[in-house]
């Protein structure tokens, strides 16, 4: 395990050196230029929409108060900024219950488990101190001490649990380092493809047994975590120097790479 772990490092290390390729670049550039794709997101991700059916969420409590009336609407639609907004007055009335179904509701869209789990979640006498010291945590120490804690809640998965990091992180006037993205499975890909052939480039015949160790599809460790928001701001970074007009705001990227932008082979 420790050679695996070895390897892993160099692999990530190779990442983090060689985060874009160009031909990475021209892809993801035209994805934002296309006014079909992304080009809606040229000033962030904000407009990013998901539907939802409100009266699936009847059992959930406490329910955002910006949210559609769940007794009177079978369908809606919520975008990232409605929901960070929706944060935002979760936090003025000090309840990060409500502001993690509103992320929730977001996460699941019309997948008809969503209120199940979300209560699930929610009735864990700890949960409620557990949303509030992972708040604080992302204030005071960033994201990675926060996702640990989060990734003690029963049933919340990295996937969820990176929706509620990332939605705080854009509520939050200030948060501790780089700003929480989502990591779920479709990402966990892109990467786990990205490292294999980063690897193979230099000749790490191992690199795709170590990659699809990484970056599996679930389960990701706190460090883990800290690998794709390094990473993930040095591609942005590496967009924002090349000239594709690209946003200076990496979740955004995390949106392309959710929509198959780019994916190495």
């Amino acid at each position: 395990m420790r050679n695996d772990q070895n390897r892993a490092d160099k692999l990530d290390e190779m990442m983090l050196e060689l985060p874009l390729k160009d031909s990475a670049v021209e892809s993801l550039g035209r994805w934002l230029a296309d006014p079909e794709r992304g080009q809606r997101y040229a000033n962030g991700c904000g407009p990013h929409s998901i539907p939802y059916t409100p009266s699936k969420w009847k059992v959930v409590a406490p329910w955002p108060g910006t949210f559609a009336n769940r007794a009177a609407a079978d369908s809606a639609s919520v975008s990232r900024a409605e929901v960070v907004a929706a944060v935002r007055a979760a936090e003025q009335s000090e309840s990060w219950a409500e502001a993690f179904v509103a992320t929730q509701v977001w996460g699941y869209g019309v997948t008809g488990y969503g209120p199940y789990r979300t209560r699930q979640v929610l009735a864990q006498p700890s949960a409620e101190a557990v949303l509030l010291e992972a708040v604080s945590l992302l204030v005071g120490e960033g994201a990675v001490a926060a996702y640990k804690v989060l990734n003690t809640l029963d049933g919340l998965g990295p996937a969820f649990l990176t929706k509620f990091l990332y939605f705080a992180g854009q509520a939050l006037p200030d948060v501790k380092g780089p700003r929480p993205l989502i990591l779920d499975s479709v990402l966990a890909g892109v990467l786990r493809r990205h490292a294999t052939e980063v690897g193979r480039a230099v000749g790490y015949e191992w690199s795709e047994a170590i990659a699809t160790w990484i970056w599996r599809d679930s389960g990701w460790s706190s460090h883990r975590y800290d690998v794709y928001l390094r990473w993930m701001y040095a591609a942005n970074d590496r967009l924002a120097a090349a000239a594709v007009d690209w946003p200076a705001a990496p979740d955004v990227l995390e949106l392309a790479l959710f929509s198959a932008a780019w994916g190495p082979e």
